[in-house]
């Protein structure tokens, strides 16, 4: 494997006359992994862990959606536009399938990529994220401190992180890891991405059927992996449960003293995780 997280160029692809920022690498002639990330993130905001760990046996590739980071055009005001993009780029890049994996607000496009476009979606895999009708966490200082111009360390480790030390260390080095790419790195979002994607978050929750709000995961056929931590204070952790007793094909797995990043401070083990996922038939 020549490129790397750090290392593997920035690409562009043109869709109805925007130009799109991507990313590509692994092992050539297998399903990718197709990452979608958190709110207002860009390509950078993977962990290299994870991304370069994946690309040993099979293709990863990291997207800008539209209007995000390194990619032009305003920013979506829908999930379910957003995950039309996401198909629009799937489709025009030329691959047939992808496994999706979405964290938090890429959690909720890639659940409506299997609904809307099922015929490019292998398997899904959905992290810190939640349903229609989805709960957010309960805590008011969520809000302002995920709304902060330039993100810091201290914002993670508050809204991803677990809250005993050790979490507060695996959180630390996930920052550290985050910043190796130091060159062709992706611009910031705009602050118009925060504007566009919250009002987006709460559309989606809000349109759940009043009656049997979670009845519609039911059309997701696709082999899920719904992986959250114990105590997610940005989308309530009972929303994974949520997503596992109705989306047919799915397992739940909960990481200790975690939140909402649950992946980022338990790299190696999600690594796992996933790959036998991944794997299986």
């Amino acid at each position: 494997m020549s490129d790397t997280h750090t290392t593997a160029p920035t690409r562009f692809v043109e869709i109805d006359g925007l130009k799109y920022a991507y990313r590509r690498w692994g092992k050539e002639g297998t399903t990718p992994v197709l990452f979608i990330p958190h709110y207002r993130a860009g390509m950078d905001h993977w962990d290299p862990i994870i991304t370069d760990s994946f690309a040993r046996d099979r293709e990863v590739i990291l997207f800008d959606g539209r209007g995000i980071a390194g990619s032009e055009g305003e920013p979506r005001e829908t999930i379910e536009e957003m995950a039309d993009d996401i198909a629009a780029f799937i489709r025009t890049i030329g691959v047939d399938k992808v496994d999706a994996l979405g964290f938090s607000i890429g959690g909720m496009q890639v659940q409506e990529l299997a609904l809307r476009h099922s015929e490019l979606v292998r398997k899904l895999l959905l992290l810190g994220t939640g349903p229609r009708g989805l709960i957010l966490g309960s805590d008011p200082k969520v809000p302002k401190v995920a709304a902060n111009p330039v993100p810091e360390a201290a914002d993670f480790l508050y809204l991803f992180f677990g809250r005993s030390e050790e979490a507060k260390k695996a959180g630390l080095d996930f920052w550290e890891r985050r910043h190796q790419r130091t060159v062709d790195v992706d611009p910031p979002s705009s602050t118009e991405v925060a504007q566009k994607q919250w009002p987006a978050v709460i559309a989606y929750r809000d349109s759940a059927d009043k009656d049997k709000p979670f009845d519609y995961l039911g059309a997701i056929k696709q082999s899920t992996l719904i992986v959250n931590g114990i105590d997610d204070i940005m989308i309530d952790t009972a929303s994974s449960l949520d997503m596992a007793k109705h989306i047919p094909d799915s397992q739940l797995i909960l990481y200790p003293d975690a939140g909402h990043g649950a992946h980022f401070q338990y790299p190696e083990r999600f690594v796992k995780h996933a790959t036998q996922f991944l794997d299986e038939q």
